[in-house]
């Protein structure tokens, strides 16, 4: 069962490579907190692989919730934001923001007083490992639920605005593609609250998936129509 986990790693690993190539390239904001978010997608995904495997301890599971259950999302978020509004304050805003959000949570996790017996199962749950109600069990709520409102609501406006333009379809495709995964992703918080294994991994593997495959068709280069010479290769939206 490890293995499908250690996938997502890979895969989460590799679209952070080309998110960082894109950001040297570009000096995109937006890339930059993509290639973080796949970063620490990829890190979270590690260490439910070892987990999984070898068994879970306290700065293993930790690493999971802070980095995949609660940040990764948020930094997704933001890029978004940063895409959509093209504003050097958001930019600032966004930044200052996360950071915040960063600090908060890595100081809320490692302090949290995590119940070892909880984690003997092969996918803890984390109302039993750090306590219903608890300030870190409660980050969830408080980050990644709002930051994935704003990233589907922020990849679907970007798809309609993009609608009926022939030139754009890859794009529009591609926008499409990273906000179902991105759901997908989100739909496996039910498997993990509830401990179901398969689940949880199955709908990780397949909503990184369909987010790579999401940037690889928005990253497609885009045919000015009336000047068929002219390509232009802006960041997905």
């Amino acid at each position: 069962m490890w293995i499908l986990p250690l996938a997502a790693t890979v895969i989460a690993g590799a679209f952070a490579v080309l998110l960082a190539r894109q950001f040297v390239a570009r000096r995109g904001q937006a890339q930059l907190l993509w290639a973080i978010a796949m970063g620490m997608f990829a890190i979270a995904s590690a260490a439910v692989t070892i987990g999984v495997a070898s068994g879970w301890t306290t700065t293993l599971y930790g690493i999971y919730w802070a980095l995949g259950a609660v940040l990764n999302v948020a930094f997704l978020a933001g890029g978004e934001l940063v895409l959509l509004f093209r504003r050097p304050w958001v930019v600032w805003v966004v930044w200052v923001v996360l950071v915040f959000a960063t600090a908060y949570t890595v100081a809320v996790v490692s302090g949290a007083d995590m119940v070892a017996d909880a984690l003997t199962v092969r996918l803890p749950r984390g109302v039993k490992v750090l306590g219903d109600g608890t300030p870190a069990h409660r980050l969830a709520q408080l980050v990644a639920y709002p930051a994935y409102l704003v990233l589907v609501l922020g990849t679907l406006w970007s798809a309609w605005k993009m609608r009926g333009r022939p030139e754009l379809k890859a794009r529009f495709v591609g926008t499409l593609l990273i906000a179902v995964g991105a759901t997908i992703v989100a739909a496996g918080a039910a498997f993990a609250a509830t401990g179901v294994l398969a689940g949880f991994i199955g709908t990780l593997v397949v909503g990184v998936c369909a987010m790579f495959w999401g940037f690889l068709w928005a990253s497609r280069p885009v045919v000015v129509p009336d000047a068929a010479d002219a390509v232009m290769t802006a960041p997905p939206a």
